[in-house]
């Protein structure tokens, strides 16, 4: 865990001053009031790029590895197996640049990351508060174990500007690219629909109450939905068996829309667009809550955790100016005591490098 807490030290800082060292933002199309520091910001994406990338272990990393070894990516075999997007990169990969499976863990980790920063960067109001919670809350570990699924993610999120504007072709666009590998992006097509609605409002309800019924009958659910798919290739997932997300999971995801909830007002006044992240964010909360039954549905949720991202970026400024520091300083601490339960008592991560050695 050693390289990861300096990677957390070390992402915060560049990304704190990156702030400290902002300029005003000119672009009227950006959300955030302020521009970080580019080359600071730059410092905070080598960090995170240098860890996820130069890694030889973490979650399915391995499998990852022995895949690129043991194959050669024909078109015969990219066609023959799923998300074919992937598929492709590894072959240019391979075939172009090296037969080195490391040089595609880091060209992943370079995509991944430098997509996601880039938006954090244009939509965040305190960026280091976002990229502290991407650490601390997880979501990066989960993208040095679900290579795809968050590369995909990642290639959505580009998407943001459509979804705040409402240009629905290049949205759906985006989202079709990142299919091509990971094809549970496509479950982004209808949300489009879902999340274009003010925040709060009887559709809102509407959603959360479903929600609780789906978790109350999940059985049921269950069966309605894995025989819609069982002809797909996530047909497998209805024999998944292993367990439900755990409460406090749930509970770290719900914190952003809680405050969000009670400073609604205020953040509608700050940030005009934050509907549609808050929409998205309540999307992921509610995905986790049906994972408490199946942890399946986690895996859908990344794809709003990253809303949540920029979410919690804006929270402490829906405070008086006299208790911003106060909430600041209690989400630093508390995700903090999160990270470690949760990497250290929990999962006890071990995190290897063959070239970055401490």
């Amino acid at each position: 865990m050693t390289l990861l807490w300096i990677n957390l030290s070390l992402v915060f800082t560049y990304s704190l001053f990156s702030r400290y060292f902002a300029t005003p933002a000119l672009d009227s199309g950006l959300s955030a009031s302020i521009k970080p520091n580019k080359v600071l910001i730059l410092g905070s994406i080598v960090t995170l790029v240098l860890i996820s990338g130069l890694r030889s272990n973490i979650g399915d990393t391995f499998n990852y590895i022995n895949i690129y070894n043991d194959n050669e990516f024909t078109w015969e075999y990219i066609l023959s197996e799923k998300d074919i997007g992937f598929g492709i990169l590894q072959m240019l990969l391979k075939n172009f640049v090296s037969q080195d499976p490391q040089v595609m863990i880091f060209t992943t980790a370079l995509i991944t990351n430098v997509l996601i920063i880039i938006v954090l960067y244009n939509y965040s109001r305190m960026v280091e508060l976002s990229l502290y919670v991407y650490i601390t809350g997880g979501l990066f570990l989960v993208s040095m174990n679900g290579i795809r699924q968050v590369l995909a993610a990642a290639i959505t999120f580009t998407a943001i500007k459509y979804l705040i504007n409402g240009n629905w072709w290049k949205y759906a666009f985006v989202v079709v690219i990142a299919s091509f590998f990971h094809q549970s992006a496509l479950i982004l097509l209808p949300i489009y629909f879902l999340v274009r609605f003010k925040a709060w409002s009887k559709a809102t309800i509407a959603l959360v109450i479903s929600s609780v019924f789906i978790v109350i009958g999940y059985d049921q659910f269950s069966k309605l939905l894995f025989t819609a798919i069982e002809d797909t290739q996530y047909g497998g997932y209805a024999s998944f068996a292993e367990g439900g997300a755990n409460n406090l999971r749930v509970a770290v995801e719900s914190v952003p829309i809680i405050l969000a909830f009670i400073g609604r007002e205020k953040l509608k006044q700050i940030f005009p667009n934050s509907d549609y992240i808050v929409n998205m964010a309540l999307i992921g909360l509610i995905f986790m809550m049906i994972s408490t039954q199946n942890w399946i549905f986690a895996r859908v949720s990344i794809y709003f955790q990253l809303y949540s991202l920029i979410l919690i970026s804006w929270i402490p400024k829906l405070f008086r100016e006299k208790d911003q520091k106060i909430i600041y300083f209690g989400i630093i601490v508390c995700y903090l005591v999160y990270y470690y339960y949760e990497n250290v008592i929990n999962l006890n991560i071990l995190y290897k490098s063959d070239y970055l050695i401490w």
